[in-house]
């Protein structure tokens, strides 16, 4: 038989219409890998270098009284405008360790080990993502905190109570600590999120945790090139911290805003956990106004991870602008 470019073409195309040979070997699928890569980023500011390390994310259905001064409607459209699910907040979690050369430190340490199981992975990463970056949580030797709120100290303890970092010295803000640590003020606290903050501190700041507290003042350095800036309202003694080297600088700024999609770009919304809404509004203003004049990157808590951006005026509020993922350092 002499094979012609037709009965080449109509063997091949009576190939593609049959069934395979049954001797044939199958191909089999790859299998879906099930999880994400390890979560954490660096880069430099000047001679510092910075590592984002997520402790994952949250995502809720938010109640009709998140926000005191927006309806569920309104949250609704700002979600909608961000390609975003109705009625759900997504809520990352990134503390960040800073490399001065003489100080190895991290700031904040996320909602802690023990949530990892209950959320089936979802939170408490820290330390799983510490690891994959290569650093030692032993060789951390400073723990610096923002404020006393449950996604920012509880990392300070392991699933099973012990030491977090056991070889860290922890620095507090002086006027957090102070309040959340008095008996009085813990009297007089109300039902419900406020005085369940007050005993989660309590069960954080025991004896082997109290033993490494130092407290620290707005406006001083905590670490080389790292100095504490006073933005209350959030809570009492809410802080927020510059680090710069040479000519770089960026704002770390904790909690000054929560979720950026909501709350940048609506900074005169109260959510339910501003201790001091009002205050918290006009600490988010000047924080902004600042960062816009002065064109400084920001380091978000609640941003979405590596938690990096610049901001620019827009309307009544603020527009985030996302730093570009670099591949170097």
């Amino acid at each position: 038989m002499t094979i012609t470019r037709r009965t080449a073409l109509t063997g091949a195309a009576m190939l593609a219409a049959s069934p395979l040979l049954p001797n044939a070997p199958a191909s089999a699928a790859a299998p879906a890998a099930g999880n994400q890569a390890p979560g954490f980023y660096r880069y430099k500011v000047g001679d510092i270098e910075m590592t984002v390390v997520t402790d994952g994310m949250n995502r809720f259905k938010f109640a009709d009284d998140h926000v005191a001064n927006a309806n569920r409607e309104t949250i609704n459209k700002a979600l909608e405008a961000s390609f975003m699910e109705k009625d759900v907040i997504l809520n990352p979690y990134n503390p960040v360790v800073i490399n001065t050369g003489s100080k190895l430190a991290i700031v904040d340490t996320g909602i802690g080990e023990a949530a990892y199981a209950a959320s089936k992975g979802g939170v408490g990463q820290l330390l799983t993502n510490l690891a994959a970056a290569g650093i030692d949580a032993k060789a951390i030797d400073t723990v610096v905190i923002s404020h006393h709120h449950g996604d920012h100290i509880n990392g300070l303890l392991k699933a099973d109570n012990s030491l977090a970092f056991p070889n860290a010295e922890i620095l507090v803000p002086a006027i957090e600590h102070k309040y959340w640590m008095d008996d009085g003020e813990m009297s007089r606290a109300p039902k419900g999120r406020m005085e369940d903050n007050f005993k989660n501190v309590r069960r954080v700041f025991k004896t082997e945790v109290m033993k490494r507290v130092r407290t620290y003042e707005w406006d001083k350095e905590v670490l080389p090139g790292v100095t504490a800036v006073g933005t209350p309202g959030h809570s009492i003694g809410h802080t927020s911290f510059v680090v710069s080297s040479g000519a770089q600088k960026v704002f770390v700024q904790s909690d000054v805003t929560h979720v950026p999609f909501l709350f940048v770009r609506n900074p005169q919304w109260h959510a339910f956990y501003d201790q001091d809404a009002p205050l918290a509004e006009t600490t988010r203003r000047k924080v902004y106004d600042m960062l816009v004049a002065e064109k400084m990157m920001v380091q978000g808590f609640h941003f979405p991870f590596p938690s990096r951006a610049y901001v620019e005026k827009a309307g009544n509020g603020y527009r985030e602008i996302a730093v570009p993922w670099s591949p170097t350092i």
